[in-house]
């Protein structure tokens, strides 16, 4: 049995074209006009697919599909999310949500009653652009957040999100963690090149890396940029730039990854000493001693660095989540799957955050990746061919059909 691989890529460009403004660049920012316009659109695909579509209080959609002989039976859940970053492409996430669909077509089509009831979800604030923490919606869902406490959360323009969800119809009523699935799985892009540097067609996702994200605020002297000797200076641009240095130093030897995203400095004029860096440190591992004596280390180089440059230094966490590791069974059904189609299969660890680290939380969860052509995600020129997203897809189909009793 295949899924409809024509279908899917037309819900997939489909879709990618909703958020695209007159500048040219995709975004579906969390509970904003564009994301309303492409929940409807994945809401209305539900509809179509025979799924009943209910909404919870954090605005996750679930298209869920029960028939009379498995209903009052555990549910399988797959799905991801469709919030976009900045500029994004048209893959991440979106192809999880809209190949959960069409499995579900595609099985409804064949008339095939399984014993489980499978649910598609569709999860809120997966980027955390608009709003924080990110994977918000699935980590609601799994207990990890109050839902009150995340409706409060303030957006980078100042929005709330509960208002905002209510505003464009997605509000919903039903709890958080209505239904408690008995497996979850995720399809997705890889987003970093392995797969498609090594000419890999499946990944069996066995581990998420941890992530953990601070905010550091290094205050200085602003002096005249002429005037004030070098060993007279007490630079915060100086020092952050050394915190930058330094940290890829420190993961080049733990095997982890490190990324200054963000920088700010004040006053942020071209002839004044910086007297204020501000700045977020994205830290990485797939070992949790590795990544958590990461953190050790860099504070204490950043006490160090306080004293000898005569600036103070202040860290803030903003993210903490630890290395997840995937249902071992799970993945093994992955790489049957894929041996069966005559796909190229590896292990892999996702070096992004997940829905599915959230879920693994309440239910023994996985993930099956397709190659990104040079590995470029986040980003318009984000691309997976067509027969990469339809080998994915049938893939998950045939797992997904072995665990629901189909």
């Amino acid at each position: 049995m295949d899924i409809n691989g024509k279908r899917l890529m037309e819900h997939i460009n489909t879709l990618g074209k909703i958020g695209i403004g007159e500048d040219g660049r995709r975004i579906r920012l969390a509970a904003s006009d564009t994301n309303r316009q492409g929940r409807d659109q994945v809401a209305a695909w539900m509809e179509e697919a025979g799924l009943q579509v209910v909404v919870d209080r954090i605005g996750n959609i679930f298209g869920i599909w029960e028939t009379p002989e498995n209903k009052g039976e555990t549910p399988m859940m797959v799905g991801s999310h469709i919030d976009t970053v900045i500029n994004a492409g048209q893959y991440d996430g979106c192809l999880g949500v809209l190949a959960g669909i069409e499995l579900c077509q595609t099985l409804q089509e064949q008339g095939v009653r399984p014993k489980h009831p499978l649910v598609v979800g569709v999860f809120t604030n997966e980027e955390g652009v608009r709003y924080s923490p990110d994977m918000m919606g699935s980590l609601v869902y799994a207990g990890g957040l109050s839902c009150e406490e995340a409706l409060a959360s303030v957006g980078t323009d100042g929005t709330i999100l509960g208002e905002e969800l209510k505003r464009i119809g997605y509000g919903g009523t039903v709890e958080p963690g209505f239904l408690k699935p008995f497996a979850f799985l995720e399809l997705h892009i890889e987003q970093g090149p392995i797969m498609d540097v090594e000419g890999y067609d499946i990944g069996a996702v066995e581990n998420l890396q941890g992530i953990h994200w601070q905010q550091v605020t290094i205050k200085g002297a602003a002096n005249h940029a002429g005037t004030t000797p070098t060993r007279l200076r007490h630079d915060a641009g100086l020092a952050a730039a050394k915190v930058n240095v330094f940290c890829r130093q420190m993961v080049e030897k733990s095997g982890g990854v490190c990324t200054i995203g963000t920088m700010d400095y004040q006053p942020n004029a071209v002839n004044v000493i910086p007297s204020e860096a501000k700045f977020t440190i994205d830290l990485r591992n797939p070992d949790k001693a590795r990544l958590d004596g990461d953190e050790e280390i860099l504070a204490a180089y950043l006490e160090q660095l306080a004293q000898e440059e005569g600036v103070e230094i202040t860290a803030k966490r903003m993210t903490c989540f630890d290395p997840v590791p995937f249902d071992e069974g799970i993945c093994q059904k992955v790489e049957k799957a894929a041996a069966a189609r005559n796909l190229k299969c590896r292990r892999m660890v996702s070096g992004a955050g997940q829905d599915a680290q959230m879920m693994a939380r309440i239910c023994p969860t996985a993930m099956i990746f397709v190659p990104s052509v040079k590995g470029i995600s986040h980003n318009p020129a984000e691309y997976t061919p067509d027969q990469a997203c339809i080998n994915g897809a049938n893939v998950f189909l045939d797992v997904v059909r072995e665990m629901i009793g189909a």
